[in-house]
């Protein structure tokens, strides 16, 4: 069985901070995979289903953000689940808007839900960081955070969210590279075959015997004639 932590804060006013991303990130997954309906226990809202073929409890603590660690610790100990268990995913300053990142282990850079979960689970947990970029300067960072994702961010973060989804059930079955693919084709996807560059259509139509349009004005062919 797999823990998937999102981290926020609870309530209507904090619904679309950017703090709130790790939420955002656990709803669309419920959402789009049929998950049970949340309801409240550990502290926090749960939702439980199954992602290529693992069990799943989705848990987003209630506790505000600063005591995430008291709910996910009391879910780990009911189901007798270890760190390597648990993924949390969470906003993350330092990677710019829309950008997402797999880290197992490690410090918690000051972020005050994983300094939390730190204290009470330990650091051997895996991370999903959600990059939500940052305000430039260390004393705006709590308005920053707390402040909703603005109109122009809609874009990236929807994709975000969807290709967070789409890799799930690899980041369930511990595939980080493949969740972290399926994520890099919704925010990133491939150029359309469809549309080549035109250096490179001119050549295929060379190599079939085709010419494009002459587009030239009888200007520039007469002064084409003379070079």
């Amino acid at each position: 069985m797999k823990l998937f932590v999102g981290l926020g804060n609870p309530g209507p006013k904090y619904e679309r901070n950017r703090h709130n991303i790790g939420f955002m990130a656990l709803d669309q997954i419920a959402s789009d995979h049929g998950f049970s309906p949340w309801k409240s226990k550990f502290q926090a809202l749960i939702s439980e289903g199954v992602l290529g073929g693992v069990k799943v409890l989705l848990l987003k603590p209630q506790t505000f953000m600063n005591l995430s660690g008291q709910s996910v610790g009391e879910a780990m100990r009911f189901y007798k689940l270890t760190p390597a268990d648990v993924v949390v995913l969470h906003d993350e300053l330092d990677l710019a808007p829309g950008k997402a990142r797999m880290k197992q282990g490690g410090g918690h850079a000051g972020h005050n839900g994983l300094r939390s979960i730190h204290s009470h689970i330990g650091a051997d947990y895996a991370r999903v960081r959600l990059g939500i970029g940052h305000p430039g300067h260390k004393d705006a960072v709590a308005g920053y955070v707390l402040r909703d994702f603005p109109k122009a961010d809609e874009g990236w973060l929807d994709d975000l969210m969807r290709g967070i989804s789409d890799g799930a059930a690899e980041l369930a079955k511990g595939d980080g590279g493949k969740f972290m693919n399926a994520v890099a084709l919704r925010v990133a996807p491939p150029r359309s075959s469809t549309t080549k560059p035109k250096a490179e259509a001119k050549a295929e139509n060379a190599a079939r015997g085709e010419t494009a349009p002459d587009t030239r004005s009888p200007l520039e062919k007469l002064m084409d004639k003379f070079k």
